[in-house]
C-alpha cells in the first residue's frame, strides 16, 4: 500500500467480523474485511520507520487476520497472544488481541531469533473473568503461511477441524466445526464455494465484533519494568543522559530520563502509602 493510497482512500476506523452460524452444516463461519487494521498496521511503520520484506510483511498481516477471526469465535473475556518460531527463514512473529479491548497488534522479529528444531507456534489464553494462570499450549505448524498455522492450531489444540481462506479485497475467512458438523461439505470447500456461501446456506448472524491495529503502550506502562533501577540509575543510564527503550508488543520506542523514572517512582510510593493509609 503505497503513501498516496493512505492519504487519499478513505478507510473505516475498525475492522467488523461478523460471527455466523451455518445451519445444516453445524460449522462457525468467521469473516472480516481488513483494510482498517492493514492501514493502521502500515502507519504504524511508517511512524517507526521500518519496512518488512514483502514475503514477512505479508504474513504478518495474514496473522492479524487470523487472530482477530479466532479471537471472534471466542469469549469476551479471553486475551489472546501468539508467537511463531520458524527455521527458515528464521524469524518470530508475534500478534495479541482482546475483543474487550477491540485491538489486535503485532511485529516480526528478525534479529537474535534462536533457531528452532521444527516451526512452533505459542499460544496463550488469559482470561479476565477466570484470573489464574495463562493457558498455554505448543503446536507444530507448517510453512510460511498463517491460514495453515490457525487449521494445524484448531486440528491440534482445539481437537477440530476449520478451514481459513484468504479471500479477495483483503477479506479472511474462518469456519470452524461444530459438534455434529457436515465434515465432507467443510473438506469440499474452496474459495469459490466460500465465496457463495451466504447465497446458497442457511445462515445466521450471531453476532459482530470491532478491532483495530492499536498497542495501547505509554510510557505508564512501560515504567514499572524499570523501578527496580531506581536506586541505580548509573547502571542502567551508562554515560547517557536518555535510555532508550521499546514496546515488546509494537516496537514504539520511547525515551527515558533518570527525572522522569524517579518521578515514576515518586507517585508509585506516594499510591502504596494512600493505600495502606486507608486500609488502617
Amino acid at each position: 500500500m503505497s503513501n498516496d493510497q493512505l492519504q487519499q482512500e478513505p478507510v473505516a476506523e475498525y475492522t467488523k467480523v461478523e460471527s455466523i452460524f451455518v445451519r445444516h452444516r453445524n460449522c462457525l463461519m468467521l469473516k472480516g474485511q481488513f483494510t482498517p487494521i492493514f492501514t493502521d498496521y502500515y502507519l504504524h511503520l511508517l511512524d517507526l520507520k521500518e519496512e518488512h520484506k514483502e514475503n514477512l510483511d505479508t504474513a504478518l498481516k495474514d496473522l492479524l487476520a487470523v487472530l482477530t477471526l479466532h479471537l471472534t469465535s471466542r469469549p469476551w473475556a479471553e486475551t489472546h497472544a501468539w508467537t511463531v518460531n520458524l527455521r527458515a527463514p528464521r524469524v518470530n512473529f508475534f500478534a495479541t488481541g482482546s475483543s474487550v479491548n477491540e485491538n489486535i497488534v503485532g511485529k516480526v522479529f528478525t534479529k537474535d531469533v534462536r533457531e528452532p528444531d521444527r516451526n512452533l507456534l505459542y499460544a496463550q489464553v488469559i482470561d479476565r473473568d477466570k484470573g489464574g494462570d495463562p493457558q498455554l499450549s505448543t503446536v507444530e505448524v507448517p510453512e510460511l503461511d498463517p491460514c495453515r498455522w490457525v487449521e494445524a492450531y484448531y486440528e491440534q489444540s482445539d481437537q477440530r477441524p476449520a478451514r481459513c481462506f484468504k479471500m479477495p479485497n483483503e477479506e479472511y475467512v474462518l469456519i470452524a466445526a461444530q459438534p455434529d458438523f457436515d465434515e465432507e461439505w467443510l473438506n469440499e470447500l474452496d474459495e469459490e464455494k466460500v465465496a457463495q456461501l451466504l447465497q446458497v446456506e442457511e445462515t445466521k448472524v450471531l453476532e459482530t465484533r470491532k478491532y483495530k491495529f492499536e498497542c495501547g503502550c505509554s510510557i505508564e506502562r512501560i515504567m514499572p519494568g524499570l523501578l527496580g533501577y531506581k536506586d541505580k540509575l548509573d547502571e542502567l543510564f551508562q554515560n547517557d543522559d536518555q535510555l532508550a527503550v521499546n514496546c515488546p508488543r509494537c516496537g514504539t520506542k520511547y525515551e527515558l530520563t533518570r527525572e522522569l523514572i524517579l518521578d515514576f517512582a515518586k507517585r508509585v510510593e506516594e499510591a502504596r502509602k494512600q493505600a495502606e493509609g486507608g486500609k488502617s
